[in-house]
């Protein structure tokens, strides 16, 4: 019997792996067809977020022409059961609920495509009940700069992110003028990245444990310690060694920003903070400026956790925030509704000392 030969159009499977000079043409198809992946994913997530708006829209005006109590939900309702019987789901009662609150929050179409392109619909739902619009601001970016998914974003306002940023503390102009600045031009500042207290809650630590276990739990779990921080940190090195006068001294944990374009040295304290673990901080600093450094680097950045800040040790201290922080972490994530108070009364006080220093001055 004769073996058909292969015409040009049919299949013929190949054996073997791909040979060296092929590999950069697979690489390039596969690049063109994962970035035309996400321009469709994109593109259908655009006219998906605008028909939500505007059925926002829809139900809004029609719920304004009557004044009787309940219309609202009884016109919701109905929409949500012949909607699902005619186009499947994507149209419950709390859907539709959600695409009202879009129109509401976001009367002006313009507004949406400038403060939520590019995030999906479950990220928007995510957003919504945040009614700070500043705080509602800050997620939106963060989510789209860091590639946040939908459970990421929900941890982050679960644990109070934005709470527990410098940002948050400072005057709204001034927020709002940093956060156009992230959007627009990628321009990161030291008071969106550090934050107070940590949440470390994923170590999973025992009660009782010591500088080394905490140091060796966070190398364990070093992908949610960096999640934790955000996402331009990078791992350097633990326990840096630095010899000065025949003397060794070791730097905790030595990450390196991105954006920020500096290393940070992270000094791990078990107890309240103590005015002599500046000094220690400023050694270390120095000796990374001065040996570390490349030219068109920042200045490092000390960060010395504790269990505790000792906040007149810190007060009478003057420590440079630009240079050295100090934060609490937490091991164990208190009660959502103490650990809010907490946070409140932390962006008070801040403000409060931020409105008394100006005044001074």
């Amino acid at each position: 019997m004769k073996k058909r030969k292969n015409s040009p159009g049919s299949f013929r499977p190949v054996d073997g792996e791909i040979k060296g000079q092929e590999r950069p043409l697979l690489g390039k198809i596969s690049g063109l067809i994962e970035r035309a992946r996400r321009k469709v994913a994109a593109s259908i997530n655009h006219e998906m977020v605008l028909l939500y708006w505007n059925i926002g829209k829809a139900i809004k005006e029609e719920i304004m022409k009557s004044a009787r109590a309940g219309y609202g939900k009884q016109v919701i309702q109905l929409l949500s059961a012949k909607l699902t019987e005619k186009y499947g789901k994507g149209f419950s009662v709390q859907n539709l609920w959600y695409m009202l609150q879009l129109y509401e929050i976001y009367p002006i179409l313009h507004a949406v495509r400038g403060e939520l392109e590019g995030l999906s619909w479950t990220h928007i739902r995510t957003l919504l009940p945040i009614k700070d619009k500043l705080k509602r601001k800050f997620y939106a970016i963060l989510c789209l700069k860091e590639h946040w998914s939908t459970r990421t974003l929900e941890n982050r306002i679960g644990t109070m992110l934005y709470e527990r940023t410098a940002l948050s503390k400072l005057p709204e102009k001034t927020i709002e003028m940093q956060l156009k600045e992230l959007k627009e031009k990628d321009k990161v500042t030291p008071e969106m990245v550090f934050r107070d207290p940590y949440v470390l809650d994923f170590l999973e630590l025992s009660d009782t444990y010591s500088e080394k276990d905490l140091e060796s739990a966070i190398l364990n779990a070093l992908e949610k310690f960096i999640l934790e921080m955000g996402s331009d940190f990078y791992f350097v090195a633990r326990q840096k060694r630095i010899t000065l006068d025949n003397i060794d001294y070791y730097i905790d944990l030595l990450f390196y920003h991105r954006k920020l374009r500096c290393f940070v040295a992270i000094d791990l304290k078990l107890d309240k903070f103590r005015a002599e673990y500046k000094g220690q901080m400023e050694l270390y600093l120095r000796y990374i400026e001065r040996y570390e450094m490349d030219e068109g680097e920042n200045p490092p950045v000390g960060m010395i956790l504790c269990a505790e800040k000792g906040r007149k040790q810190i007060e009478l201290l003057c420590l440079p925030q630009e240079r050295i922080r100090v934060s609490e972490y937490l091991t164990k994530l208190p009660s959502k509704e103490l650990f809010a108070e907490k946070l409140k009364k932390a962006i008070r006080v801040a403000q409060l000392e931020l409105r008394s220093e100006k005044g001074r001055k």
